[in-house]
């Protein structure tokens, strides 16, 4: 074995450590953001669900948003001048409810909000020693770290968690994700290690080209903000049925259990939004990833579409994305509509990654597993 052999053997067992020590502070970052749930103060939360909408028992509801907001008398030495209070409208949700968002996974407690905090040290620790593994790995094939199945799973979890840190970098109000994302990174991780690992190796020919990093990078991005906004249309879906169980006259209460997880969650507007927002934002991306996918099949099968199952799922999922996006600018479509169209396309996004890849045999399937 020569020198650069053995270096790449070496780089290749790094990324591997770095991949496994990711998934172990995975964990406890896992165990921090169930901590920052379970420890949150329940009695803010109540209160915050009292306050979502009028319930039977007299509990006060939300002001109207035509209520007139109280005045605020500033005394100086020159007198009393009275100002008005600003005021503050909640996000109107496409029922028509007036509801304001929950206080967060934490329940505005601060020891809550300690162990939510330690969570996303420990999940951007997580994440710099996961994206070592990925850049180790690329180093030890001396390519683009996609090329099969587990290199692509590793790289798209990581491109998932980058995407959440980013956005709380940029201040947005979005810790609500950490559990479920770190919940099915773990899942992602797990899966590629166990099932999918594949011995890093060269690419065949056609696979061998600078589209590799133009193509498989944009569908890597592409799924991991569809993933985000996958997250958010489910829990949009969860918190919807709540609120409309909260407004509906005597109708059946939710649990204990129901209410304190789904009070804590912004308001079924806000989920919506966040989804439609991310999911909007990607779908050029995706539009591009098709396109490059074409040059590249020109250029290594002489031509630019053969009606390979990769192909194939890859203009369903476009399809279906683009069935979203149309139907949340129509009236009749938006809300829960909506989201299960939404909730369809990333089924087809994972269908076309396992299903196609594993199940279904085609020009694809020489990247191996």
């Amino acid at each position: 074995m020569n020198l650069a052999a053995a270096a790449n053997e070496n780089l290749a067992s790094i990324s591997n450590v770095l991949i496994y020590s990711a998934m172990a502070v995975y964990t406890l970052a896992f165990g921090a953001h169930m901590a920052e749930w379970v420890l949150g103060s329940r009695s803010k939360v109540g209160r915050t669900a009292a306050a979502l909408t009028e319930k039977p028992e007299g509990r006060a509801a939300p002001a109207p948003a035509s209520a007139p907001a109280p005045a605020v008398q500033v005394t100086g030495r020159g007198g009393t001048t009275v100002l008005e209070r600003p005021q503050v409208v909640t996000r109107g949700p496409a029922g028509g409810r007036d509801v304001p968002d929950g206080p967060g996974a934490a329940g505005g407690d601060e020891g809550g909000d300690l162990y939510g905090r330690i969570a996303v040290s420990l999940t951007t620790l997580a994440f710099l020693l996961h994206a070592g593994g990925v850049l180790t790995r690329a180093l030890s094939v001396e390519r683009a770290p996609w090329g099969n199945m587990y290199e692509f799973s590793t790289a798209f979890s990581m491109v998932v968690v980058g995407s959440y840190l980013a956005l709380l970098l940029a201040k947005k109000p979005v810790r609500w994700l950490g559990l479920p994302l770190v919940t099915t990174v773990l899942l992602d991780l797990g899966l590629a290690v166990s099932v999918l690992y594949t011995e890093s190796d060269q690419l065949v020919p056609a696979l061998d080209s600078y589209w590799l990093w133009i193509h498989v990078s944009c569908a890597i991005i592409s799924g991991g903000v569809f993933y985000l906004g996958a997250v958010g249309t489910v829990l949009f879906l969860f918190r919807d049925r709540y609120e409309a169980k909260l407004a509906a006259p005597g109708g059946k209460r939710p649990g204990a259990f129901a209410d304190s997880v789904l009070s804590r969650l912004p308001a079924a507007a806000t989920l919506d939004k966040f989804a439609y927002r991310v999911n909007a934002l990607v779908f050029p991306l995706w539009t591009f990833t098709i396109i490059a996918g074409a040059i590249w099949a020109e250029a290594a099968w002489g031509r630019y579409w053969g009606w390979d199952p990769k192909e194939v799922w890859s203009f369903i999922t476009w399809v279906a994305y683009a069935g979203y996006l149309h139907a949340r600018a129509t009236a009749g479509w938006k809300g829960r509509k909506a989201a299960y169209i939404a909730l369809i396309a990333f089924a087809c996004f994972l269908f076309n990654y396992y299903g196609v890849n594993i199940f279904v045999t085609g020009k694809h399937s020489y990247a191996g597993v």
